[in-house]
């Protein structure tokens, strides 16, 4: 068992997949696919990741280590619900890096984490219609 993640706190049972499966929003990346079903329930996280993906275990293991301590992070500020990300094949040979940004990126285009701040220099445009701020 995973200390950090408690047993109420992931999708456990074939049922509870497939509710996910059938009933959740889908969005996808090259490396994840993010199941999206929400509930009254706090965030609960499933993985998926099959030998299509990595024939070997280690790897498989090592996906699911990676992005089970990212949902960790984050699970406190997601909105209630039932989370299945599916690994896709690309997601055997990239490092830990990519795979936290491809899941963090999945939930913002769900909708469950607010859009990333824009970083840069350059002042926010002004929205449709408005007009800038004359000298």
């Amino acid at each position: 068992m995973d200390a950090g993640l408690p047993r109420s706190a992931r999708v456990r049972t074939r049922a509870d997949y497939d509710r996910v499966f059938g009933d959740g929003r889908r969005n996808a990346d090259p490396l994840l696919s993010l199941h999206w079903l929400r509930s009254d329930a706090p965030a609960r996280l499933g993985l998926a990741v099959s030998r299509k993906v990595d024939p070997h275990a280690v790897g498989r293991n090592r996906i699911k280590r990676i992005l089970r301590a990212e949902f960790r992070q984050l699970r406190m500020t997601l909105p209630a619900g039932d989370y299945v990300l599916v690994a896709r094949p690309a997601a055997r040979t990239c490092d830990a890096a990519a795979l936290r940004a491809a899941f963090s990126s999945l939930l913002r285009r769900a909708g469950a984490l607010p859009p990333a701040q824009a970083g840069g220099t350059m002042p926010a445009a002004c929205p449709p219609g408005a007009l800038p701020p004359s000298p």
